[in-house]
């Protein structure tokens, strides 16, 4: 089932509320359960909400609603880097496979809901695409084992990890600051419940991403070097992971910045990841008015 957060009305300070979306529309669960969509993650009222919204006809059409990031404020959002093993490669560094993955973290506000605007900030012209399969967690976990780590799993969304490339060589040893700009990256548009996926789907699914309809990203999990199973039981060691948490599992190659020359997103482009089995997250960018 799809599960999505929105605001009904002409602005996202309207009143907000969450539901099951369907070919027909959306089902309002938000008002009848009377809590937000992290909240019944937490109390573990997703079936709940399944049962409902199956007994329910749909309240809302899609064009009277405005997306909002599936998860309202996570408490944790951890991004995984250079994972594709085709990315490894697109560096060009004769560097050895790594033997852990590379975490970095993003705040909330750097991410964007679907159809929201994208901003690149007067600070650069270097605003750049990072496609991702996106995992939202379930349950509260600790030192998981990876052969339990689907178990943990809420759902998957859609994740544009938006990036300034020359703001990550702004210090010697993390790339934090561009990461982190307002509004650069974007999620969603909505979390396809766990059981929609096999362990096999998991494990072979497909992303892609496209500029203004131009095809620049496509891969499949299946060349990750370190799969979505490993990255939850690997943070699950110092991390204690809890309902709403979201990991972005890394990019495939492709990035604007691997082009000769860079080919850096502008205004007027418009961004679309897609992934099997989830859908299309697209977003246009604009210049941040400061």
């Amino acid at each position: 089932m799809r599960f999505l957060s929105f605001a009904k009305g002409d602005t996202p300070s309207a009143k907000t509320s969450w539901g099951a979306i369907t070919e027909e529309g959306i089902i309002d669960l938000g008002s009848r359960m009377h809590c937000d969509f992290k909240q019944a993650l937490t109390s573990r009222r997703l079936e709940e909400a399944k049962l409902l919204a199956a007994e329910l006809s749909p309240d809302t059409d899609v064009a009277d609603i405005i997306y909002l990031p599936p998860v309202a404020n996570p408490e944790k959002i951890a991004c995984i880097g250079v994972n594709y093993a085709n990315r490894n490669a697109e560096y060009n560094d004769g560097s050895e496979a790594p033997k852990f993955p590379s975490l970095f973290m993003r705040t909330p506000d750097s991410l964007v809901a679907h159809g929201d605007n994208l901003l690149r900030p007067p600070e650069s012209r270097q605003l750049d695409y990072e496609g991702e399969i996106a995992v939202i967690i379930g349950k509260e976990g600790h030192r998981i084992a990876e052969e339990d780590a689907y178990d943990f799993i809420a759902g998957l969304t859609i994740m544009n990890e938006g990036t300034i490339r020359d703001w990550l060589r702004h210090s010697k040893f993390n790339v934090t600051q561009g990461k982190n700009f307002y509004h650069s990256g974007s999620i969603g548009p909505w979390m396809v419940t766990a059981d929609e996926f096999s362990p096999e789907i998991f494990e072979n699914m497909t992303v892609k991403t496209r500029v203004n309809g131009e095809e620049r990203q496509n891969d499949t999990t299946a060349n990750m070097m370190f799969p979505i199973k490993y990255q939850i039981a690997y943070m699950s060691q110092f991390y204690n992971f809890k309902p709403g948490d979201v990991i972005a599992t890394g990019t495939p190659n492709g990035a604007g910045a691997r082009f000769d020359p860079p080919i850096y997103l502008k205004p007027g482009d418009v961004v679309e990841v897609e992934v099997e089995g989830v859908g299309i997250l697209s977003n246009e960018v604009i210049d941040e008015v400061v």
